[in-house]
């Protein structure tokens, strides 16, 4: 059986902004569907493929228009100029502290980030990439330390 089988037809409204109409084809409904399977049982998911096959576009709608009432999207980009601490600071803002050294999203909620154009980053002379690495920090030890001494360990929940 073929995904796009499984949604009815797409009517488009005719007063809708061009740049926001979706068509869904049966990449973009076996994407939202794995997507949302992936999201509701708490699991990290990247998202990789050619420029311009709506990974985007996919992503922004699921997390905008179909999320659960206790999740709570996050949307960040990367560029070339973004750093390590512009991504700790972005993270660190949307946390609300839990007790002694410990941040998470609202009580009662779970916070989404998606992170768009992850590869970005300007490489580092020993090829680093300083932003994916505070991330990968974070899924590694499940949080980071603060850049203002006595430098403690925050976790992130």
């Amino acid at each position: 059986k073929d995904w796009i089988s499984t949604v009815p037809r797409a009517k488009v409204d005719p007063d809708m902004a061009f740049s926001q109409i979706i068509v869904p084809t049966s990449d973009t409904i076996s994407y939202t569907f794995v997507i949302d399977r992936l999201v509701r049982s708490g699991k990290h998911i990247l998202c990789v493929g050619d420029t311009g096959t709506g990974k985007t576009v996919t992503v922004q709608d699921k997390l905008n228009n179909d999320l659960p009432a206790d999740m709570t999207p996050v949307f960040m980009t990367f560029s070339a100029r973004t750093s390590a601490n512009q991504t700790q600071d972005l993270i660190d803002s949307k946390m609300d502290k839990r007790r002694k050294g410990v941040f998470g999203p609202p009580s009662g909620k779970k916070m989404i980030i998606s992170l768009d154009d992850m590869n970005m980053p300007q490489r580092e002379k020993y090829f680093a990439q300083p932003p994916i690495e505070i991330l990968r920090q974070w899924m590694d030890h499940k949080g980071w330390f603060e850049r203002k001494p006595p430098c403690a360990f925050r976790k992130l929940i």
